[in-house]
């Protein structure tokens, strides 16, 4: 057999392989784009008038509702503790509360968008910051388009107005001042300075909103957001160069007043001037006098967190310490390590400690859930997150025990729900899981007093112990404040 007809069958051979081969690749890839499809993803390319490629996207422009949320194992569900009778007419209240809240917390800005392949748009695509009825120049605006005789685009807003120069002999401007603003020009160098140029102004008041802008050239099409934006003022507080102009000691007493004036002696012992904020809501009040004890006065039994409230409200320093009345301060109740921590870190708004070495720490899971019924809940008790960075002894978590620093204005802005009258904390993180970053440091220790017969206050004792109308009234506020379809303690 010659050369040349080995050379044939050869290149015969290849061709053969490579048909195999391409029809292998032609068929999976036939089904991969088939199931792109069924996932709404990106998969025709399409040819414009110019002749390069074009994207169509299919992708969704917009955040999906999230499903039913899953009840995990042991939990409750709160609807079943809703009374018969008032269920269909809570439910309606409970609807239309959820509708306003998501009008309040809801932003165009929460749009899903995507970036299509292969596009000549240049845009931001995150930090343009405007204040509100204020005209901005929107930075990065761009066009690279392949030559051609003539370059058109076209931009529109819904919440503003576009401006930019008026038209040139180089080009045409129409709509500036409106919503829709087309720039036409023979020039890609002038559309490309006009594009420079144009500002944008909302016509519309608030302090915190946004608007998304849509640039259109050819078939090509993109979005982008603006965040409208009051600023803030800044609130600052004079830490001063002692502990005593930094921290507020804090707590809330009832009936305890043995156990409370043990807590100001031994604070006393290590603080001798900071500042001590009591509220107390006792039936029968006694004086508590001593030099920077700050004594309100409450109407009797008015619970824990109406009493936490009224006593954070007073706090004119940067941070406060949360105590139990009955807690006792000793040499390992350092304020000051954990002033450290807060310092170093001002992200953080809690820091809690130990108590005779529990920290009590917790994470919370939670799944929003759809419209109808709500999310799940899963409080579970020593969860934590990872370490905080330069404080091994430190974890981020979402809740912690009972001794805590916290940024004043940061927990002032999440409250305490005057609702919960006895038997409550959790309740406090859950409200604010999200606005809260929380670690837990267990090397700064407060002693718990003993419990003597005493101290013992028959009286005391039936205000705090909860009973069963104390449980189901808090599954019942979880559900409708809260919106949670299930919670679980674990």
């Amino acid at each position: 057999m010659s050369i040349s007809t080995n050379s044939k069958l050869f290149a015969i051979a290849v061709v053969g392989v490579l048909f195999i081969v391409f029809g292998f690749y032609f068929g999976n890839l036939c089904n991969w784009t088939s199931e792109l499809a069924s996932n709404n993803l990106p998969t025709s390319k399409q040819r414009h008038s110019s002749g390069s490629l074009h994207y169509k996207s299919s992708l969704p422009t917009q955040r999906r509702l999230p499903g039913p949320c899953t009840c995990s194992d042991g939990s409750t569900i709160l609807k079943d503790h809703i009374p018969k009778d008032q269920y269909e007419e809570l439910m309606q209240r409970r609807a239309k509360e959820f509708q306003q809240y998501k009008a309040r917390t809801n932003s165009v800005l929460s749009k899903l968008l995507f970036a299509l392949p292969n596009s000549p748009l240049q845009y931001p695509i995150q930090g343009v910051i405007v204040r509100p009825l204020t005209a901005t120049a929107i930075p990065g605006l761009g066009l690279h388009a392949e030559e051609g005789n003539s370059y058109k685009v076209l931009l529109t807003v819904s919440n503003g107005v576009l401006t930019t120069e008026t038209s040139t002999a180089e080009a045409t401007v129409q709509g500036s001042g409106g919503t829709k603003l087309i720039i036409e020009s023979n020039s890609l160098l002038v559309l490309n300075n006009l594009l420079a140029k144009v500002s944008y102004t909302s016509t519309i008041y608030h302090i915190n909103t946004g608007d998304l802008v849509t640039f259109q050239f050819e078939n090509y099409e993109a979005a982008f957001p603006i965040t409208i934006q009051q600023p803030h003022v800044p609130v600052l507080y004079d830490m001063g160069t002692g502990i005593s102009s930094q921290v507020t000691i804090v707590t809330k007493t009832f009936l305890r007043y043995k156990q409370l004036r043990v807590l100001l002696d031994s604070i006393r012992k290590f603080y001798s001037n900071i500042k001590v904020i009591i509220a107390d809501d006792s039936l029968e009040p006694e004086s508590v006098t001593g030099e920077n004890i700050q004594h309100y006065i409450m109407p009797p039994a008015q619970g824990w967190f109406a009493g936490r409230n009224l006593a954070v409200s007073q706090v004119t320093t940067k941070y406060f310490l949360w105590v139990d009345d009955d807690f006792l301060f000793s040499e390992k109740t350092k304020i000051e390590k954990l002033v450290e921590v807060m310092e170093a870190v001002p992200e953080l708004d809690v820091v809690g400690g130990s108590v005779q070495g529990d920290t009590f720490h917790f994470s919370i899971l939670y799944e929003e859930g759809d419209e109808n019924e709500g999310g799940c809940l899963y409080r579970k008790s020593g969860g934590k997150f990872h370490p905080l960075p330069s404080y091994p002894q430190c974890h981020l978590a979402s809740g912690v025990v009972n001794f805590f620093l916290a940024r004043t204005d940061a927990m002032q802005r999440v409250r305490f729900d005057p609702k919960l009258q006895r038997v409550a904390h959790s309740e406090f993180f859950m409200d604010g899981l999200g606005s809260l970053m929380v670690a837990s440091c267990g090397d700064v220790t407060i002693d718990h007093q003993p419990k003597t017969a005493e101290n013992h206050n028959p009286t005391y004792n039936k205000f705090r112990s909860p009973g069963r109308n104390d449980g189901e009234f808090k599954l019942q506020l979880h559900f409708f404040k809260n919106y949670l379809k299930c919670i679980r303690y674990g």
